[in-house]
């Protein structure tokens, strides 16, 4: 059976997350206590205990989600359990770069925590936000972004997550007036999300400049068996991509998980295992891919329902 692994990005996150997987799993454990040594952040407590302002803050949201999913990951891999394809949303990507082996934990966990830092940190001073279209194709939705942008507003899609749900980031008054617009035109949904951060646009250049002098110090390795998808266009990593200008754009650019479906699609995958906190990716699978068998592994419960 061909299977992809899938890890969720921020907004995944909730308080108490990996618990119960840490408390029976001795591989999950070793994770956690891992990745607390190399950050220097006591990674579980944030994940068990919170407070929730602070695990929703960018800097800690990416290292907490990254370690539960990887503390998952390490009990699957114990059990002999892989996959022949892997992919993330966003800072999911780097828990598909590490299963492949292309980057190392150590690396990953470092890079993670710089990551989190500069796009929670080195953002322009002014006021923005994010909404989710759904239900309205994206090209009508880069058409109306488009429109209000003429008026110097700052607006543009940040996330292609599937065929019926696209995020926009811009500016206050730009989105409020989007999401109006976008209603008119034809959106089932206009969601403002809990998120203040313009991510993956250009108005994280600051940030995006910063990490590519992190990026600098690491050793990738993209001669691997599992085939990785990129968020920037839905491709595989080949052996002769620049894979730090690739990371390094990342940042700045939108998240094109719709493509990383339709690929996922093509290749035949037969089961999508999401592994890490929600629900999310195998949401926008199932609605692309109604026959789509999909699995979340999120707590000890569903963990052991999938191990049976």
């Amino acid at each position: 059976m061909k299977k992809a692994f899938l890890f969720p990005g921020q907004g995944a996150q909730v308080v108490g997350m990996g618990k119960d997987i840490y408390e029976k799993y001795e591989e999950a454990r070793k994770i956690y206590d891992e990745a607390s040594k190399i950050s220097g952040i006591d990674v579980k407590k944030l994940c068990f205990e919170g407070p929730e302002e602070e695990l929703n803050k960018t800097e800690n949201t990416q290292i907490a989600i990254l370690t539960t999913s990887l503390a998952i990951l390490e009990v699957l891999k114990s059990k002999g359990i892989q996959a022949d394809i892997a992919t993330g949303l966003s800072l999911g990507e780097y828990g598909a770069l590490i299963y492949a082996g292309i980057i190392s934990f150590e690396d990953g966990i470092k890079l993670i925590q710089k990551r989190g830092y500069y796009m929670g940190n080195l953002l322009p001073n002014e006021t923005f936000s994010m909404a989710a279209i759904i239900g309205l194709d994206s090209a009508k939705i880069e058409e109306v972004c488009k429109e209000i942008a003429k008026d110097n507003q700052f607006i543009t899609v940040a996330n292609y997550n599937c065929s019926v749900q696209t995020v926009i980031s811009g500016e206050d008054i730009a989105i409020e007036m989007a999401m109006e617009k976008l209603k008119e035109a034809g959106a089932k949904r206009a969601i403002k999300l809990n998120t203040s951060g313009p991510f993956h646009t250009i108005k994280l250049e600051k940030a995006k400049e910063a990490y590519e002098k992190e990026l600098e110090n690491i050793d990738f390795h993209l001669d691997t068996k599992v085939k990785v998808i990129k968020n920037i266009d839905g491709t595989y990593y080949n052996p002769n991509d620049n894979i730090k200008e690739i990371l390094a754009n990342h940042i700045i650019s939108p998240v094109r998980f719709d493509k990383a479906i339709k690929l996922m699609e093509q290749e035949q995958v037969e089961e999508y295992v999401e592994i890490g906190p929600g629900r999310t990716l195998t949401g926008f699978v199932k609605k692309d891919n109604k026959e789509a068998k999909t699995v979340n592994i999120n707590s000890l419960e569903s963990l052991e329902n999938y191990l049976i």
